[in-house]
């Protein structure tokens, strides 16, 4: 089961527990739903010295890489320690999540998430 499929399935279950609230009960209830990228990760952690080329060597050994970004102070043109990696399919993607968590790159551990989509 996909994890895009298990969370529609909490979604479900939620919105089936919702309904069955009685009435009478005067609670509002919202339900956010975060949505996040299946292909894009976030990567936090980074040396300021990891650039770009870095990065996709390093995340390129689990899968093709669409995009890689190191985001860079504007007037300083450093790193600012994070960057974003998108993967071309969901498997590569979390391959990579799994595996490069927590890992040393450029002597900083790193830590790997998929991205919220914007």
């Amino acid at each position: 089961v996909s994890d895009i499929n298990r969370r529609f399935r909490v979604m479900r279950l939620t919105s089936a527990f919702l309904l069955a609230l009685p009435p009478l009960l005067s609670v509002t209830v919202r339900v956010r739903v975060r949505h996040y990228s299946s292909t894009k990760l976030f990567v936090a952690g980074l040396s300021y010295d990891t650039n770009q080329p870095v990065l996709r060597d390093s995340f390129g050994q689990h899968g093709e890489i669409i995009e890689v970004k190191v985001i860079c102070d504007h007037m300083t043109e450093k790193s600012r320690g994070y960057g974003f990696v998108r993967f071309v399919s969901e498997t590569t993607a979390a391959t990579a999540c799994k595996e490069m968590h927590a890992q040393i790159l450029d002597g900083r551990r790193i830590q790997v998430s998929y991205a919220h989509k914007g």
